[in-house]
């Protein structure tokens, strides 16, 4: 994403319109040109790659937007590491030790590099010259760090996340969003709902997959204190609904006037059909190695139970309940399966208070023996469903005993 000092937007009454560029052809060339520039930098210094960015911005009055391409490039497709035979305060030691025994002096110097490289050299069973020691020395300077990867995108994929970062720059200030989803998959809704989670913010859900949920989502600004952390985590919420087909989205924003420095209110809208491009992947097929070897065993058994990921979405007040797996009979029976393995007390409570109030009573509970129950303050034989009790791994012929019980 981009800092805020990258961040172009104008602003019509309360209206807040984020700056994007056309996939046209004097982008393109700005975008490949960049993209150039850092492949033929791979090898080289961070300091001399900034040097010839800076170069490139000249006093041209786009220089903010090849800065901010350039910002993109350099932090999502860029490996750049300290490269050096010794950790560099570690090497400056021993260099300086050796050097304080002898009188300075250039052939003193260039002795102490060969002797320090030929220590290195036994002790690491590799060959470490002196003019890797001496570039070494201050490799943790920001300027000294080497550009040791690119992994280079398209002109588009550039300018696509571009355009993605201007907008989720808007959320930086962000008092208030809600979401409306509807006529979607329960995959995509799954998928968002896991992404709130693990972004960890605060919303609130109503609805259900039939009619479409509405997610209200507190802002960064509506803390006691501006949190310019939860502000990021509310942003890198905006690639994972574009995964979402159908939706709309409207955020209250607390900016700050230019010239009086005084809270002036904001507003920004978005919906699915905004032609951002996301860059994330769609999903992982599974949670956890526990789902995933659980998955791979059931397919081994001879029985009419399917196991499907597409689960139904059990809507409970202020939130929803996403369970593991469905299994589908040919008859017509269905249950829903959800494994609880290895989380906190805090995630623990929360998860049996949902299963409570859910109501559901086609569900079945895998709960890992390993876990903490009495710790964390909760009572699973208090729930009147079905329970399945594992160590390690999961068994599907116990899930599948009780699925034939009478």
């Amino acid at each position: 994403m981009l800092p805020t000092d990258l961040l172009s937007y104008r602003q019509n009454g309360e209206e807040i319109h984020p700056k994007r560029l056309n996939l046209d052809r004097d982008n393109q060339r700005i975008a490949r040109d960049l993209i150039n520039m850092f492949a033929d930098a791979v090898g080289e210094t961070q300091g001399e790659l900034d040097r010839r960015l800076l170069e490139f911005e000249g006093d041209s009055p786009d220089y903010r937007v090849k800065r901010g391409l350039a910002h993109i490039l350099k932090s999502s497709f860029c490996t750049i590491e300290i490269v050096s035979p010794l950790e560099p305060p570690m090497l400056r030691q021993e260099v300086f030790t050796l050097a304080a025994q002898s009188v300075p002096h250039p052939e003193t110097t260039a002795t102490t590099l060969e002797t320090v490289a030929h220590q290195l050299t036994q002790e690491q069973g590799k060959t470490i010259t002196p003019a890797q020691v001496r570039e070494g020395l201050y490799a943790d300077l920001q300027e000294n760090r080497i550009l040791t990867q690119f992994d280079a995108p398209d002109a588009d994929a550039l300018l696509h996340r571009y355009n993605l970062s201007q907008v989720q720059g808007i959320f930086y200030r962000a008092s208030e969003i809600i979401i409306n989803a509807h006529r979607n998959v329960p995959g995509q809704y799954k998928l968002l709902f896991r992404y709130l989670k693990l972004f960890s913010l605060m919303s609130y859900i109503e609805g259900d997959a039939d009619y479409g949920f509405t997610i209200t989502i507190d802002g960064p600004t509506s803390l006691f204190k501006p949190s310019t952390r939860y502000g990021l985590a509310i942003a890198k919420l905006i690639p994972a609904l574009l995964h979402v087909t159908k939706w709309s989205l409207k955020a209250t924003l607390q900016n700050r006037d230019f010239y009086t420095g005084k809270p002036k209110p904001g507003r920004f809208g978005l919906n699915s059909d905004c032609g951002l491009v996301t860059h994330y992947p769609p999903g992982k097929p599974y949670d956890s190695t526990i789902e995933r070897a659980f998955a791979d065993r059931w397919d081994s058994l001879h029985t009419e139970w399917r196991l499907e990921r597409e689960v139904d979405l059990i809507p409970i007040p202020g939130s929803v309940m996403i369970p593991d797996f469905r299994l589908v009979h040919p008859d017509g029976r269905e249950f829903l399966l959800e494994i609880i393995g290895y989380w906190r007390p805090e995630y623990l409570r929360k998860k049996f208070s949902q299963i409570r109030r859910s109501g559901c009573d086609r569900l079945i509970l895998a709960i890992s023996e390993r876990l903490n129950l009495e710790r964390a303050g909760v009572r699973p034989l208090d729930i009147p469903l079905p329970i399945v009790w594992f160590k390690e791994k999961l068994q599907p012929k116990a899930v599948l005993e009780i699925l034939e019980s009478p």
